[in-house]
C-alpha cells in the first residue's frame, strides 16, 4: 500500500496520495479538481478513486441509485458537502461556486451505480 495522507477540510480528514489543501492529489491536479468523494466501502472522504486503490487494503464500493440523497461530495474549495443528486446537477458548487471538472463524468461509475 502507498503511505497514505491526509488534510481537514472544514473539519472532515480526507485521505490520499500528496493532496494539496483543495484536495488535489497526486493523480489528478487540474485546477478544477477540487473534490473529495465519501466512499461507500470505508465512509472515509478520499481525494480519488485510485487514492482509495492505493491506500486501502478493499475494493471500493459504489453508491446506489437509491442513495442519490447521501452527501457524499466534498467541495475541496469551501468544505461544504453536496447530495450525490445535487452534484449530478451541478457544473459547479452550489456553495460557493467554484467549477468542477466536467471530465469527472467519466469516472462515476466507480463511486456510483448508474442507471
Amino acid at each position: 500500500m502507498t503511505p497514505i495522507s491526509s488534510i481537514e477540510v472544514n473539519g472532515e480528514p480526507v485521505f490520499g496520495v500528496g493532496i494539496d489543501a483543495q484536495t488535489r492529489c497526486s493523480h489528478w491536479r487540474g485546477r478544477h479538481d477540487t473534490i473529495a468523494l465519501r466512499m461507500k466501502c470505508c465512509e472515509r472522504w478520499m481525494a480519488c478513486f485510485e487514492c482509495h486503490r492505493e491506500c486501502t487494503d478493499h475494493p471500493a464500493e459504489v453508491w446506489s441509485i437509491y442513495e442519490r440523497d447521501q452527501r457524499a461530495v466534498l467541495c475541496g474549495s469551501c468544505g461544504q458537502t453536496l447530495t450525490i443528486s445535487e452534484y449530478f446537477n451541478a457544473f459547479s458548487c452550489l456553495h460557493c461556486g467554484t467549477r468542477f471538472n466536467p471530465g469527472c463524468a467519466d469516472h462515476y461509475q466507480l463511486y456510483f451505480e448508474i442507471e
